[in-house]
C-alpha cells in the first residue's frame, strides 16, 4: 500500500506588479512509496550532450487518478548511495537516473488564499527601487526585513482565517520581492557576472511558523548557467501536461508563458518571459488618473479607447527583446520609466490621447503573447489559460481571443483554478520537491547546464525517509 503523507504548506508570492503579497495555504498528500530523490544536484552526473536526458519518477502503486502535483522517482527496494549536497545551512539528498516515464503521484489542494496588499508607501518605494532609484545599503537592508516581517505576518493571517494554527504548517515556501533580475552577463568590476535581487528575509516566516522556510529559488540555477526564470514551468509540468497541447499565460507585471506539448517529457516544455503584462499599463493609468487609480480595473479604461496602429507597430519594432530567442527573461529592468518615456514622446508628436495610448499599450501585451507562440513554439496549443491580474482584464482578454484564433483562449477560474493563488501555489511545491531534494528547474527552460535543487533552507530541517 502507498504511504498516505499529508503536510500543509505555504506558498508566498510578490510579484513584478509589487501590489502585495499571495499567499496560498495548500494540502499535499504524497502517495509514493520508498521514493528517493529525482536528479543530483551534480553536473558531473548529468549528460549535457544528450537532449533525450530524462528523469525517472516514482512507480505508483494506488489505482486511483492522482490530481496534481509531483512526479516522486522510482520506488526503489533496495538501499542506494546518495549524494549529500549543501543547501543553505542543511543538507538534502538527491539522485539522478535514466530515462523513464513520467506518472504523477500526489495531490495537492487548495484550502485557502488571500492577497495582502503592501501599504501604500512600501509599494511606491518598491516601484521606485525596481526602476533603478538611488538606495543606500542602509535601505536594501532595511526593506530585506521589513518585507520579511509583512511576509511571516500575512501568513500567520491566513492560518488564522483558516483555523489552522501555526504550528501544523510543515514547510513554506517564499519567492520573495524581485527587485533586480540581470539574467544576461554585464561588465562589473573587471568581472562579467549576472544576478537576481529578491529581497524578504525568510528568517522572519521561519520564526513566526517554526517550520523550514525556502526561498531564493532562482539563484541556484544561475549558477549552473541558467538564466533563473521562469522557475514556476517546473510545476507547470507536474500539473497540467496531458494529452492536449496546453499553455498556461500569466499575466502579472511581466507576462510569462509555459506551453506543454501533447503528452510532454520535461525537456519538450517551453517557457519564457513574451513581454510586459501590466507593468506599462499600470504606470499610464496611474499617470491619466493623477494617482487615484493604480490599475486600469476590468480594462475598462483600455475598452473606451482605440487601438492605435502607428504606435502599436512603433512599440514592436523598437523592443529588441521581442526577438530574441528563448531562454529568456526580462523585468522592469526594461519595461520601466525610460521605456515608457519614448511611448509618451511618440503620442504627444502623434496626437495619440491617453485612453488610445492605454489601449495601445494593453493590446502590445496581447501581442507580445501571440508573437511569442508563433515564433518561437513547436505547436500552437489547444487551450490558452490565463492567470494572474491580466486574467481580470477583459480588454487584454479580448485581444487574445482575437488573435488565437485556432486556440480556446479561458481564464485560469473557467478552467477551475484560483487565477490569483496559482504561482503561490507553485512555491509551496517548489519548496516541497527542496526539501526532498529532488531537482525542480528545467535546463531547457532557463539554459542551465544541468538539473539542480533550487532554494536555500532556512530554518530547522531533517531528511525524511518516505
Amino acid at each position: 500500500m502507498p504511504c498516505q503523507n499529508k503536510k500543509l504548506a505555504i506558498g508566498i508570492m510578490s510579484g513584478t506588479s509589487m501590489d502585495g503579497v499571495d499567499v496560498a495555504l495548500v494540502e499535499l498528500t504524497d502517495e509514493s512509496l520508498d521514493c528517493k530523490g529525482q536528479g543530483r544536484d551534480n553536473p558531473d552526473s548529468y549528460d549535457q550532450s544528450s537532449e533525450n536526458q530524462r528523469y525517472k519518477y516514482t512507480k505508483c502503486e494506488s489505482s486511483e487518478r492522482v490530481d496534481i502535483w509531483h512526479e516522486g522517482t522510482e520506488c526503489v527496494d533496495s538501499e542506494r548511495e546518495n549524494s549529500a549536497i549543501e543547501q543553505g545551512s542543511s543538507r538534502v539528498r538527491a539522485e539522478l537516473h535514466e530515462p523513464e516515464k513520467y506518472q504523477q503521484c500526489a495531490k495537492v489542494r487548495l484550502i485557502d488564499f488571500e492577497t495582502y496588499p503592501y501599504p501604500v508607501t512600501v509599494r511606491e518605494r518598491l516601484l521606485e527601487l525596481a526602476g533603478g532609484a538611488g538606495s543606500s545599503t542602509k535601505e536594501l537592508c532595511l526593506m530585506q526585513e521589513l518585507l520579511g516581517k509583512l511576509y511571516a505576518r500575512a501568513c500567520l493571517e491566513l492560518c488564522k482565517k483558516a483555523g489552522v494554527k501555526a504550528s501544523d504548517i510543515a514547510f513554506a515556501g517564499c519567492h520573495g520581492q524581485t527587485l533586480w533580475h540581470q539574467p544576461t552577463a554585464t561588465e562589473y568590476l573587471g568581472e562579467s557576472v549576472r544576478g537576481s535581487l529578491q529581497l524578504g528575509d525568510p528568517s522572519f516566516i521561519n520564526e513566526a511558523l517554526g517550520c523550514p522556510v525556502v526561498s531564493d529559488f532562482r539563484l541556484r540555477d544561475m549558477a549552473a548557467g541558467g538564466q533563473g526564470a521562469p522557475i514556476v514551468p517546473y510545476t507547470e509540468f507536474l500539473m497540467y501536461r496531458g494529452d492536449e497541447a496546453v499553455a498556461l499565460l500569466n499575466i502579472g507585471g511581466i507576462a510569462n508563458i509555459t506551453v506543454l506539448p501533447a503528452n510532454c517529457e520535461l525537456s519538450d516544455v517551453l517557457a519564457f518571459d513574451t513581454g510586459p503584462g501590466n507593468a506599462l499599463i499600470d504606470k499610464l493609468v496611474s499617470n491619466y488618473s493623477d494617482g487615484m487609480l493604480d490599475y486600469d480595473a476590468g480594462g475598462k479604461i483600455a475598452l473606451s479607447g482605440s487601438c492605435n496602429e502607428a504606435l502599436l507597430r512603433f512599440m514592436i519594432g523598437r523592443d529588441d527583446f521581442l526577438s530574441g530567442k528563448p531562454p529568456k527573461s526580462t523585468g522592469r529592468e526594461h519595461y520601466n520609466l525610460d521605456y515608457l518615456k519614448e511611448i509618451d514622446a511618440f503620442c504627444r508628436n502623434n496626437d495619440i490621447s491617453e485612453v488610445d495610448e492605454i489601449a495601445t499599450v494593453t493590446r502590445f501585451t496581447a501581442e507580445c503573447v501571440y508573437r511569442s507562440i508563433v515564433d518561437f513554439s513547436t505547436c500552437m496549443p489547444k487551450r490558452l489559460i490565463v492567470s494572474g491580474g491580466g486574467a481580470h482584464n477583459e480588454a487584454i482578454l479580448g485581444h487574445l481571443r482575437a488573435l488565437f484564433t485556432e486556440c480556446e483562449v479561458i481564464t485560469a477560474t473557467e478552467a477551475g483554478i484560483n487565477p490569483d493563488a496559482k504561482e503561490a501555489v507553485a512555491m509551496a511545491v517548489l519548496a516541497g520537491e527542496t526539501l526532498k531534494g529532488r531537482c525542480n528547474n528545467v535546463p531547457s527552460v532557463t539554459g542551465a547546464g544541468h538539473p539542480v535543487v533550487m532554494g536555500r533552507i532556512s530554518g530547522i530541517h531533517f531528511i525524511e525517509k518516505d
